[in-house]
């Protein structure tokens, strides 16, 4: 909200401009109320040399397609040449010229230059160039009643002023008016709080326009009060002037009147021109699906059936209910009778359509956050009032429509204030009979006696509707910086829950064992997941910052594999990453499957690599899971990759990432992986962890070779050899895979070191040969032969 200084003291002695101690304490005080101000900018310093000239004639140049020669006097009895581009300007018009010498806002000098072996004697200027605004289209005009030769600053009544940008958060929908932001200062800085009051009379004929609110829980409220009597012209300078200042562009008076007073009152409104109005009314209703209209930007839009349109009596689209009128809704310079708009709409349905289409306005801004509901009498005699200046024969009808549905906010609402509660939250020690010096001046009506005071809330503060909403407009107004700092006590000391520890746990895990945590962005391209071997369903994000941020992720592995590509394109090869994060996979109710999980990606490494961090995850969190071959996840190796499979559901996967998926993102190491519920995995219950004695006897190693038939897993040869080794065993280990010449067909050897040792005595080969025997009397079982 960009707040101009001198338009604010229109409602409050706040500040001179020129007083920079004074212009500090009202930027501290706005910040102090919860409106951080992001900048406080000095303007309205005009550009010397620059004075007012009139135009006596045109004349065209036949070497100079772009560019017409222009003759203007300033009134001192010279003439002088100017070479100008623009062509809104004719004889006889008032212009700003910048005279030989003139420093402009830009640096520029202004000299005396030759076009075509005539000289230039000066510029003609822009509202632009002379700092007046965005508008470059053309030269600025003035009033054709202005005199020559003067400032053009002292011309359009220009003095120095102070514009503050202040952040508005979505909580404080009233300060989106000038009003607002000046009864909350007002009350902070002791100063009288003036608003304006209009005295404009309705003393016209009745004449009505019918209203038909159709979908009343999207529109509960519709206004319609006609006005005739209107000359579309300009706006008077001073208001052009602060509209250009808080960053809206003057148009006409009539469509600067309707800025003003959604700027000035937080109340939106539009007006519609009573002779092409079809059927002479209005109607409220959804779209159908498909509708299309072409809106005030020149844009045609489609919509949807949640969608709300404001249609005329033949019920053709006129404008996006609470968002942008139609562009044949306009005011053309022909107007001369005008339905003046001003309504209430659901906070949610706007923000669903401005999120939907991405058509933001002004009025959609204020919309969205909640604006009176019960403000409009008051919007619309300061709408006449305003238009009169330009239109004094203005006159306001009697008989202005006035719909309203059952869903439109009650006009007295009213919560119950405990002093108690006040302070227990506040910290503080307030006497109940401190509220109403407090919460009065910003309208907050505290009445009754005791400890517990009745408050009637504002109309306009359609945010506050319990009584926590109260004490909080207590805090800011007496100053959050006077709050004291308190810790309550409490015999419960904070602590990390069981969850906590042992994510802390995995984490201290994987940076032992060499693996670094990685963190990529949780947002996706498009085509990514596919891209990642994955299926492609995902959530959208309806209006991402850009496209290569438009799908949340359903798995960690994308992010993880981009990593690996970045590192070896700049020759780093042997990445160790992990990464613990939520993913999003879609779902069939209203919300996604959200988890946390947590993958392991070990660049130049194979399968074994994975499986030996599960086996240390396994052994730290004392959960662990079958390893079934008989199932590979998307995306992985179909031969070195197996689901990791707890009861029922999956908890994730262990192996290598597919060769085309590595080809995909451009890494050419073979990756080993490791896929993990992370919720899951943390929320099993651990098994005690019993102690074990350490032997001090010495350990014998012994290798064996099974033949195993290709259909037959290892996992189920790993769990025979351990249960045939019995207590003896203390670890074991794979060392060998080999297919060819002395294995049949259908078959691989698999070699493994199994190390045995007793707690109380050295092993002596009869106790190896029990081991072997028993070993082997496992395995045959399963259908795997010892080989010699």
């Amino acid at each position: 909200m960009k707040i101009l200084l001198s338009w604010l003291n229109e409602y409050g002695d706040f500040a001179h401009p020129t007083d920079s101690a004074a212009v500090a304490r009202v930027a501290d005080a706005i910040t102090a109320l919860g409106l951080e101000v992001e900048s406080v900018e000095v303007i309205g310093e005009t550009v010397e040399g620059v004075v007012t000239a009139k135009i006596n004639r045109l004349e065209s140049h036949p070497d100079a397609a772009k560019v017409q020669q222009v003759h203007v006097t300033t009134g001192a009895g010279d003439e002088l040449h100017v070479w100008c581009g623009a062509d809104n300007i004719s004889e006889g018009d008032i212009v700003p010229l910048a005279t030989l010498g003139t420093t402009m806002p830009n640096g520029m000098t202004i000299e005396r230059r030759g076009i075509l072996g005539i000289d230039s004697e000066g510029m003609l200027c822009s509202a632009t160039e002379l700092g007046l605004g965005d508008d470059h289209s053309g030269i600025r005009l003035l009033d054709p009643d202005t005199p020559l030769g003067l400032p053009y600053g002292e011309a359009l009544g220009l003095s120095l002023d102070v514009l503050i940008d202040a952040d508005v958060t979505r909580n404080r929908p009233d300060c989106w008016g000038y009003v607002g932001i000046a009864r909350d200062l007002a009350a902070k800085m002791g100063v009288e709080f003036r608003p304006p009051v209009p005295t404009f009379e309705v003393t016209g004929e009745s004449r009505t326009t019918p209203v038909e609110i159709v979908d009343g829980d999207r529109c509960a409220r519709f206004t319609s009060t006609v006005m005739s009597g209107v000359e579309v012209k300009s706006s008077p300078d001073w208001m052009a002037n602060r509209l250009t200042a808080a960053g809206m562009r003057p148009i006409s008076n009539v469509v600067d009147v309707s800025n003003y007073v959604m700027l000035e009152l937080n109340q939106p409104n539009h007006a519609y021109d009573l002779d092409t109005l079809g059927g002479g009314g209005f109607r409220i209703r959804l779209a159908n699906d498909g509708e299309q209209l072409m809106t005030l930007d020149g844009e045609v839009r489609t919509f949807t059936a949640e969608d709300l349109f404001i249609c005329d009596a033949d019920d053709t689209s006129i404008g996006v209910g609470g968002i942008m009128g139609g562009l044949d809704s306009e005011i053309s310079d022909d107007t001369t009778t005008v339905a003046l708009e001003m309504a209430w709409f659901s906070l949610v349905g706007i923000g669903q359509t401005v999120a939907r289409t991405n058509l933001r306005s002004e009025a959609s801004a204020r919309f969205e956050r909640g604006v009176d509901p019960h403000g409009m009498p008051n919007a619309v005699l300061r709408f006449a009032e305003l238009l009169s200046e330009t239109c004094p024969d203005l006159v306001v009808h009697a008989g202005g429509a006035d719909a309203k549905s059952d869903f439109l906010p009650a006009a007295e609402r009213s919560v119950d204030v405990r002093i108690s509660a006040v302070n227990r939250l506040l910290g503080t020690d307030f006497a109940a009979d401190d509220l109403p010096e407090l919460l009065d001046p910003i309208g907050y009506t505290v009445s009754g006696e005791g400890e517990t005071r009745s408050v009637v809330l504002p109309t306009w503060r359609l945010d506050s509707t319990d009584e926590v909403d109260v004490i909080e407009e207590v805090a800011r107004h007496h100053g959050y910086e006077k709050l004291g700092k308190s810790v309550p006590k409490s015999t419960v000391h904070g602590g990390l829950t069981p969850h906590q520890q042992r994510r802390r746990l995995v984490r201290e895990v994987l940076l032992g064992l060499g693996i670094s945590e990685a963190m990529p962005n949780p947002f996706l391209a498009p085509g990514t997941l596919a891209k990642a071997g994955l299926p492609p369903e995902a959530i959208s994000i309806t209006n991402p910052l850009v496209m290569e941020e438009s799908v949340l992720r359903t798995s960690l592995r994308p992010g993880l594999l981009e990593a690996l590509a970045f590192n070896e394109s700049h020759r780093r090869t042997g990445v160790r990453l992990y990464e613990i994060g939520h993913v999003y996979p879609p779902s069939d109710g209203e919300l996604p499957a959200e988890y946390e999980a947590l993958t392991v990606v070990l660049a130049g490494a194979e399968a074994p690599a994975a499986v030996a961090v599960w086996r240390e995850l396994v052994n730290t969190l004392g959960a662990g899971a079958r390893v079934d071959q008989s199932r590979v996840p998307a995306g992985l190796h179909p031969t070195r990759t197996a689901t990791l499979q707890a009861g029922k559901q999956p908890l994730g996967a262990v192996g290598e990432v597919a060769p085309e998926v590595l080809a995909a993102f451009d890494v050419h190491e073979r990756v080993a992986i490791l896929e993990l519920d992370l919720d899951q995995l943390l929320g099993r219950e651990p098994k005690p962890t019993q102690w074990k004695a350490t032997s001090r006897q010495p350990s014998s190693d012994l290798d064996l070779a099974f033949a195993l038939p290709n259909d037959i897993p290892a996992e189920k040869l790993d769990k025979a050899i351990r249960q045939g080794a019995g207590k003896l065993l203390v670890d074991m280990s794979l060392f060998d895979v080999y297919r060819g010449t002395g294995v049949a067909d259908g078959s691989r050897s698999l070699a493994y070191r199994l190390r045995l040792q007793a707690i109380d005595r050295s092993l002596t080969d009869a106790d190896i040969a029990d081991v072997r025997r028993g070993v082997e009397t496992a395995t045959i079982k399963l259908g795997a032969e010892l080989r010699s």
